[in-house]
């Protein structure tokens, strides 16, 4: 099993999923910081969570990232903006499994809304058992990185 910290944090739709979450990393004594959001009551923008995982998945080495909404739509398209970050949407598992091998996903994002608590934990469970294959699939993660480079201005670059 993994020993990476976790990072995890949620809007108000899906902190309901988080507690979830929370209770099986536990189960498996993985480590976790959870960034919040603290409850379900009150509205919150999920962005400001989404921003406190990414930056910490980024500045501390061997930790990956959780990010839970109420679909997962918006944390996948906030945390995919920021380079190094590649946030994985999963709603099953087959997806969660590729993410982590063809794409080395060092975020996973589940919608509170939309997955049940049974499901997410085999997302989980998966996301952090399996290992990134590297080969070819390295090779196209680097393709990514050279086509998308934040150096153009934000616009895409051409492929080779």
């Amino acid at each position: 099993m993994i020993m990476e910290t976790i990072i995890i944090g949620c809007d108000h739709a899906g902190y309901a999923l988080k507690a979830e979450v929370l209770k099986f990393l536990n189960s498996l004594n993985i480590p976790y910081q959870d960034v919040g959001c603290d409850n379900e009551e009150t509205s919150v923008d999920y962005p400001v969570y989404g921003q406190k995982v990414i930056q910490a998945v980024l500045s501390q080495p061997d930790t990956r990232g959780i990010l839970i909404c109420g679909t997962g739509l918006g944390m996948s398209i906030m945390a995919n903006r920021c380079p190094g970050i590649r946030a994985a949407l999963c709603y099953n598992i087959y997806a969660a499994m590729m993410s982590r091998q063809h794409n080395d996903s060092n975020v996973l994002v589940l919608g509170g809304r939309v997955i049940g608590s049974g499901l997410a934990r085999e997302i989980v469970r998966v996301w952090l058992t399996t290992p990134f294959e590297g080969g070819r699939h390295q090779e196209r993660l680097d393709l990514i990185d050279r086509l998308c480079c934040s150096s153009s201005g934000g616009k895409l670059g051409t492929v080779p």
